[in-house]
């Protein structure tokens, strides 16, 4: 059947057979490079429309409606006006920290898309600390940032930073005992076990309530990690214009704009595969005929209906919930869903160790 393993396997024996194993190795890396970057610019495209798309659908209006049919070339033309603005850098700013900030954000995000299985036996490094490596290279976002806000010499730059960087650093506590949870429950660290061990069904149902919990807890941590409504307080636009990106301009607020999608996708991917199966079918029991049905659908159609799944859901949360304060903010991270965090962490061991999940 039709699936991206079965595309990467023709093209590792191909280039096998007309170039040999060492050179083969050194393409499929380039080949892999490109198809991230290719991947991103797509999700630039199709995440724009969608948010506006999505908008529109809920506050009952047309949304873009010009530029193609029904509006789905208008990102297309936002991207275009993005390419021949020129880029402008503030005379007081430090120039080499100001021009590098936008591409350490989009590293970033390419880094994490490494160990993540977008289809059955399609992976770009299944190693086997891969929950580790997400948590610790996302952390370097935060990077990104304050470089950016410190270095545009910009009173509404620097606190729209430290805002955010208040923001991940506390909410990353969260999102990462929300994951341990599922690690205690698998014991390992792989994705590619963590996927394995849904195969008789998906952790949001066979973890009990405590891995509903966890689930509900990664999404808030998330979407404030990623700087969205209603955690959007390092660019609220009425107080900060566009806080940390304020100075930016051209190509290099694109980035930054690229970035922020990316990363919606990426820790949507991770929520998939950790909570929902990544690209593991839904099966029910010994529904034989159900489950084959399920299995007849590619794998990597799993994997991104999935994963839209839970972008929806976040750009729901943007156009439903009003914008938090900055002390109502902290306040959910640290009173309400630490706690609850660890709490939560204490049952789903005491789960996995008397062995009471399905």
């Amino acid at each position: 059947m039709w699936s991206l393993s079965n595309i990467a396997a023709n093209i590792d024996l191909w280039l096998n057979e007309q170039v040999g194993a060492t050179w083969a190795v050194v393409l499929e890396m380039v080949i892999a490079g490109v198809a991230v970057i290719g991947l991103f610019a797509t999700l630039g495209l199709v995440l724009v429309i969608m948010e506006r798309k999505v908008s529109a659908w809920m506050q009952i209006r047309l949304g873009p409606n010009r530029v193609g049919p029904k509006g789905m070339f208008q990102s297309l033309a936002d991207t275009l006006k993005l390419l021949v603005k020129e880029g402008m850098t503030p005379g007081g700013a430090d120039k080499l920290l100001f021009n590098v900030a936008p591409f350490v954000a989009m590293i970033v995000a390419m880094l994490l898309l490494a160990p993540l299985a977008f289809a059955k036996d399609f992976q770009l490094w299944d190693l086997n600390i891969g929950v580790l490596y997400i948590s610790a290279v996302s952390s370097i976002s935060v990077i990104s940032i304050l470089m950016a806000g410190w270095a545009s010499n910009n009173k509404y730059s620097l606190l729209g930073a430290m805002r955010s960087g208040a923001q991940i650093v506390s909410y990353e506590l969260s999102a990462g005992l929300a994951v341990l949870a599922i690690v205690v429950l698998t014991g390992s660290l792989r994705i590619s076990d963590i996927i394995q061990a849904q195969e008789n069904g998906w952790w949001l149902f066979k973890g009990h309530i405590p891995a509903i919990i966890a689930f509900i807890i990664f999404i808030i941590a998330v979407t404030a990690e990623t700087n969205r409504a209603p955690f959007d307080m390092a660019e609220a636009e009425s107080e900060l214009t566009a806080g940390f990106h304020t100075e930016y301009s051209g190509m290099k607020f694109a980035l930054f704009f690229l970035a922020e999608y990316a990363n919606v996708f990426i820790v949507c991917a991770i929520g998939a595969t950790l909570f929902l199966g990544g690209w593991m079918p839904f099966h029910i029991g010994n529904w034989t005929a159900f489950n084959g049905v399920m299995d007849w659908i590619p794998s990597s159609i799993w994997f991104f209906g999935k994963t839209f799944a839970l972008i929806f859901l976040i750009m729901w949360f943007r156009w439903t919930f009003p914008r938090l304060r900055i002390d109502q903010l902290l306040n959910l991270e640290w009173k309400y869903l630490l706690p609850i965090s660890m709490f939560n962490l204490l049952l789903v061991t005491l789960i996995a160790i008397m062995g009471w999940h399905f």
